[in-house]
């Protein structure tokens, strides 16, 4: 087998073995690492694939990489974004290969290689690397294979050569590359095999007709199955979209505007037509279940699991508990009573940082990889659109609690965004009181797990909504 794709096996050991320090240093200290606060165990290679050759002055390796840690015990799961029953992880990483490092490249080094196949080289993070990024594009305009990776893209869109690569700070789970203004490139960062939402999604919705959502140009894949052909038998790796030049991140306007003593209501009621526009697509292009009663009750069950692991986690949750329990127990009820609802495909991970408003004032919804510590099986289920408005209605409040809180604020937005999305759907979310307190009591549980563990200045904002939501009856559709 040639260099270019070393499948696990001698090759590829010896490859990785003088790496494994290197990379066990490096790998807990970058935003996207998922297993924070565990000690990294073994690293094993699932594939190494030689993108540019390492004779050349800078080289290009792809490694697919499983990292191993200690299982999570029950009650911390989900306090570092993870799952008690995955111990291991896989992830993507593209290392720049250098005999001697620029200056300018020195905050990516990863370390100097004294033993192996790459002895006497540095090796760093390719993505701070312009020439080894724009190669990456290259290889995104020439659809093919280059070993275990697959490179497609849509040819009725014209992808430039030449465009000047930078680097996104910003992104946590994982990274983004912009390329001359024109497109912006997600790679994830953890991957699983299957097709990610984030390319599956908007995919469904270009062939839809959704201009709400930018249409991917181009993406990649790693077959690590010998005998897959098709993207859900592979592993997503990256997609590019059109870059929105321009465009203004929801939070960061929301924040602006609230500073400025603006209303933001006309924009959360665009947002919540723009948000209908999307569910209305994703249910013509993918298939809608009914939720039963047995749904219904393993949905409420779910929420009430996740809900008692919080709470041992969380100590602050505890008092709580009792009364948020009702919102699960309300939604089993009804479930029990005959009452159905709808599920379909959904965005999965809906707040005001996953919108953008372009300066035309149109707003376009994105990165649809869900919640990304869950499992891939998990957030690509139907669910009930009710999730992605709670986690809308949730960010409200968190963009009231910036500075002075002001839950006026809030208040006013929630209800337009609601009203907005009724203008087109046809239905106020908030007619169905049992069913959205249970998804904004869901996900602001979800929310008191993910600030404890990394946000603790933040907790208080999620407790807020905690204490208001556990004193809520189901009756009660204000909120």
């Amino acid at each position: 087998m040639s260099e270019a794709a070393i499948r696990p096996g001698v090759h590829a050991s010896a490859l990785l073995a003088p790496l494994d320090p290197l990379l066990r240093a490096w790998l807990p200290r970058q935003r996207w690492f998922a297993g924070k606060g565990r000690p990294v165990t073994a690293l094993e290679a699932v594939s190494v694939t030689e993108l540019l050759p390492r004779s050349s002055p800078s080289g290009l390796l792809h490694l697919l990489l499983r990292v191993r840690q200690p299982m999570v015990p029950p009650q911390d799961a989900g306090l570092d974004g993870s799952h008690p029953e995955r111990p291991t992880d896989c992830y993507q990483l593209l290392l720049g290969v250098r005999r001697t490092l620029p200056p300018h490249l020195a905050p990516a080094m990863i370390g100097h290689v004294t033993e192996g196949p790459l002895t006497g080289h540095t090796v760093y993070d390719a993505l701070h690397d312009p020439r080894l990024t724009g190669l990456l594009l290259e290889r995104l305009r020439i659809p093919g294979r280059h070993g275990v990776l697959r490179f497609e893209r849509d040819m009725g869109v014209e992808i430039p050569s030449g465009l000047t690569p930078r680097l996104l700070t910003s992104e946590q789970s994982n990274s983004s590359l912009v390329y001359g203004d024109t497109f912006i490139l997600k790679l994830f960062r953890r991957v699983v095999p299957g097709l990610n939402p984030d390319l599956e999604l908007p995919l469904r919705l270009a062939a839809e007709g959704c201009a709400r959502v930018p249409a991917p140009t181009a993406w990649f894949l790693a077959d690590l199955d010998a005998g897959a052909s098709a993207p859900e038998e592979s592993c997503g790796l990256g997609v590019l979209q059109p870059y929105l030049a321009g465009a203004e991140d929801g939070w960061e306007l929301a924040l602006r505007m609230r500073d400025k003593g603006e209303s933001f209501t006309g924009e959360a009621r665009a947002l919540g037509r723009a948000t209908a526009e999307v569910h209305a697509a994703l249910a013509a292009a993918l298939p809608t279940v009914t939720l039963g009663r047995a749904q219904v009750e393993t949905v409420a069950d779910a929420m009430a699991e996740r809900l008692t692991a919080a709470a041992q986690a969380v100590p602050a949750l505890r008092p709580y508990a009792p009364g948020l329990l009702t919102a699960f127990e309300a939604l089993a009820d009804l479930g029990g009573e005959g009452q159905a609802w709808t599920a379909q495909r959904v965005h999965g991970d809906l707040h005001l940082g996953q919108c953008l408003r372009s300066p035309d004032g149109e707003w376009s919804l994105i990165d649809f990889e869900g919640e990304p510590a869950r499992p891939l099986a998990e957030r690509r289920l139907p669910q009930p659109t009710a999730r992605d408005v709670a986690g809308m209605l949730r960010s409200f409040d968190y963009a009231a609690s910036h500075g002075t809180w002001s839950p006026e604020w809030a208040d006013e937005c929630r209800a337009a965004y609601c009203s907005g999305y009724a203008e087109v759907a046809g239905r106020d979310p908030r007619t169905d009181p049992v069913l959205l307190r249970a998804h904004e009591t869901d996900k602001a549980v979800y929310e008191v797990l993910y600030e404890a563990r990394h946000r603790p200045d933040w907790l208080p904002v999620p407790l807020a909504a905690v204490r208001r939501l556990a004193e809520d009856g189901p009756a009660d559709d204000t909120h």
